[in-house]
């Protein structure tokens, strides 16, 4: 392999004009990797680029279920990946041939999907939703229709207290939002009484009755840039304090605590394998590519577009 460029930064740039290639990236991807994309969003608003761009090649700086999707609205671009590694607990979590017999058990039932999922679960949902748009969508179907909601069991938990509806939840969680410790963070609230708690849906419902806003992670950010407090508590995976500091520089953000003080739990393991060095591989070698069976990514769209029509 040839040596890496001295200026990967300069050199991502090159690589994107001379491949009509564009960025997208997530919230919890690392400083560095923010700062070039085309495109920084959640995963609602990456979608939505996704789906807009007129690039010949995107590159996904996330894990595997968004460039997925990306691919799943541009069946004819060349979708790329840092890191085909990058993965997700919740998608992981749920199996597409164990959600489909657990849909079979309820026939009836209306499907709500978070888009922390893989194709196959797509595929076989009603709806997709994300954290920006959950309510949104739970509130669209009918009252008479039974609800089965996958895979984060805390998302809906969360989603049933807000819109009074019940579901049946499927028993995901994130590794990163379920780590967060209610008893450490009782003493950083005391360490910080000024601050405000602030946490991701995902969170864990003890968590939760703790925070003074809850939100999808742009919610969060817009949130500490509109409200006049000074110090905040962020319950949600470290990437997103960048931006938060980027957009506020005169305040205070401090990470959420988990289980043990020694650990970065409060980082995504798989988001944070993607690297600067690995997005420029990428856009070199328009490598590692997204490929999907065509019956099944034409499936995977119809509950995309319900959640993209709705949003």
């Amino acid at each position: 392999m040839s040596a890496l460029p001295d200026d990967l930064e300069a050199a991502i740039a090159d690589l994107k004009k001379q491949k009509n290639a564009v960025l997208l990236a997530h919230y919890y991807q690392d400083a560095d990797i923010q700062d070039v994309a085309d495109y920084l969003g959640d995963s609602l608003q990456l979608a939505q680029a996704a789906k807009k761009t007129e690039a010949a090649v995107i590159c996904f700086a996330g894990v595997h279920f968004m460039a997925e999707t990306a691919k799943i609205l541009n069946p004819d671009r060349v979708v790329i990946v840092p890191d085909l590694e990058a993965g997700c607990s919740l998608a992981d979590g749920c199996p597409g041939d164990r959600f489909s017999a657990w849909r079979a058990q309820h026939p009836d039932a209306v499907s709500v999907s978070y888009i922390n999922c893989s194709a196959e679960v797509k595929a076989a949902s009603d709806y997709i939703c994300t954290s920006s748009n959950a309510e949104k969508i739970i509130r669209a179907i009918p009252e008479d229709k039974e609800i089965l909601f996958a895979p984060d069991k805390n998302l809906g938990r969360y989603l049933m207290q807000k819109t009074g509806r019940k579901m049946r939840l499927w028993q995901g969680s994130c590794v990163v939002h379920e780590t967060f410790s209610e008893r450490r963070l009782v003493g950083l609230r005391e360490r910080y009484p000024d601050a405000k708690i602030i946490a991701h849906p995902e969170c864990e419902e003890p968590i939760l009755k703790m925070a003074e806003f809850v939100g999808s992670t742009t919610a969060l950010l817009k949130f500490t840039i509109s409200d006049p407090g000074k110090q905040y508590i962020v319950m949600t995976e470290d990437g997103i304090l960048h931006q938060m500091r980027k957009a506020s520089p005169d305040k205070e953000f401090i990470s959420g605590p988990p289980q043990q003080n020694s650990c970065a739990c409060n980082e995504c393991p798989f988001m944070k394998k993607n690297t600067m060095e690995k997005v420029y591989l990428a856009l070199r070698d328009l490598e590692p590519r997204i490929e999907m069976d065509p019956v099944l990514r034409e499936r995977a769209r119809v509950p995309i577009d319900r959640m993209l029509a709705l949003s």
